[in-house]
């Protein structure tokens, strides 16, 4: 059984894939681990401090007393300034986390405590998740008539002096600096005006890691307890999320529909199929005798051949025995 030329290009990928992996682990061990032993020296230095200034608290209570505190924070909950803040299930705030659910960007950094809060954001994920991905297709959809009434704009103006491809390349690097401007760019930049403490590389890997739909949940935006406005901004966050996506999706539309860049396209098993089909095809051309019936027409032209060069051997001519098939 022959191996599809694809399953090959596949394996060489997945193979690529995995290096591709195993380097970026390296990286970011090699990256992260003396900030993290940095980190834990100067909070051990700190908790030393904190036992020396305060005699009466035993080493075992403060133990228990942080394990609690960052129970508690993995959950959501901060004690951070005073009972007094918004707290996380605000409608601001639920807003948000409703928004981050049902893009699948799922920050972690606030979750369902109840167990019928975490039973109805199952169901409510299971039923929002595609309607999602049907409003998004809609819009995507819509906003592709736009970007293609430009490309076609861009060919008839410069279809004479460029090949389409460049065209194509031109197109897509247009809509990709639109991108890049109105959700990364731009929204950094408002990012750094409200949040106090980011700058504004913060701000724009906190837009990356939010359009990429990772949501790593390092950088919130309104998580500040004295940010004014709390639930006004969520919500325009939430908006944010929901307008970035779809011009995110409307970008990576647009470059599937440049066939040189449809890489996907070399690892389809059904291309193989279609590559042989077109082969035989030529194959059937160039050699029809041995296309379906061939073998029994050329069986046919083999006996009248031998007939008739049985009968005069010296003034045999085979043009009148071949139909238009052969």
């Amino acid at each position: 059984m022959a191996v599809r030329r694809s399953s090959v290009r596949l394996g060489v990928f997945f193979l690529f894939y995995v290096i591709y992996l195993i380097l970026g682990a390296a990286v970011f061990s090699a990256v992260e681990g003396p900030n993290e032993t940095d980190e834990i020296k100067d909070l051990k230095a700190t908790r030393e401090r904190f036992l020396g200034a305060h005699r009466c608290v035993s080493d075992e209570k403060l133990e228990a007393f942080v394990e609690a505190v960052i129970e508690a924070h993995n959950k959501g909950v901060s004690l951070l300034g005073n009972t007094s803040n918004e707290p996380n299930w605000s409608f601001g705030q639920s807003i948000f986390f409703a928004a981050s659910v049902l893009t699948t960007i799922g920050y972690g950094h606030v979750t369902p405590l109840s167990e019928g809060g975490k039973v109805f954001c199952i169901v409510y994920a299971s039923l929002g998740i595609p309607l999602t991905l049907i409003l998004f297709t809609a819009a995507v959809e819509r906003l592709m008539a736009v970007t293609s009434a430009l490309l076609r704009l861009l060919v008839a103006r410069f279809g004479h002096l460029y090949s389409v491809v460049y065209i194509r390349l031109v197109h897509l690097a247009v809509v990709f600096a639109f991108v890049v401007v109105f959700v990364f760019l731009i929204p950094a930049a408002v990012f750094v005006a409200i949040e106090t403490n980011w700058n504004y590389l913060d701000s724009f890997y906190y837009c990356f890691i939010s359009m990429t739909t990772i949501g790593l949940g390092d950088y919130i935006p309104g998580d500040d307890p004295h940010q004014s406005n709390r639930m006004l901004y969520k919500i325009a966050t939430a908006v944010y999320l929901f307008v970035g996506l779809i011009l995110m999706l409307l970008m990576v539309a647009n470059v599937y529909d440049v066939p040189e860049l449809n890489f996907g396209h070399y690892f389809r098993a059904r291309n193989d199929d279609q590559a042989t089909s077109a082969a035989d095809d030529e194959h059937k051309k160039l050699h029809p005798t041995t296309a379906t019936g061939g073998e029994e027409q050329q069986h046919r032209y083999t006996e009248t051949v031998n007939r008739s060069y049985q009968k005069d051997p010296t003034h045999f001519d085979d043009s009148r025995y071949l139909t238009d098939e052969g």
